[in-house]
């Protein structure tokens, strides 16, 4: 059953959107309606993504299937967390659906966002 919203303490009858977000150190870092989940991780697209917390890192790894992930450190203050986010800037075609996302993990907390209409 799809989670309707309400308008004045009333049911509306609209679809609302599942809205993810990923937080570190008490900020969201990123927030989208449009994760792709992937071995149980949220990718987050670019457009979500607040990209003044994030720092290019010289990681890297390789997937079998994926390719070759990238890393970023997210930042927050003056507070590191070093490689805690990822991506894949040239997936192979069996992940191409989470080309331009970056996905979080070291403590970096993916949740549900408050529904928006």
């Amino acid at each position: 059953m799809e989670p309707l919203g309400r308008v004045n303490g009333q049911l509306s009858g609209v679809k609302l959107e599942k809205r993810y977000r990923a937080v570190w150190n008490g900020t969201v870092v990123a927030e989208s309606a449009d994760t792709v989940v992937v071995d149980g991780n949220h990718y987050f697209p670019l457009t979500g993504v607040r990209m003044e917390n994030l720092r290019a890192s010289a990681s890297h790894t390789r997937c079998y299937w994926k390719g070759e992930a990238s890393y970023y450190d997210v930042v927050v203050g003056d507070r590191v967390n070093k490689d805690a986010a990822w991506y894949y800037p040239d997936p192979s075609p069996a992940a191409a659906r989470i080309k331009d996302r970056v996905a979080f993990w070291h403590g970096v907390k993916v949740e549900a966002a408050e529904p928006t209409v």
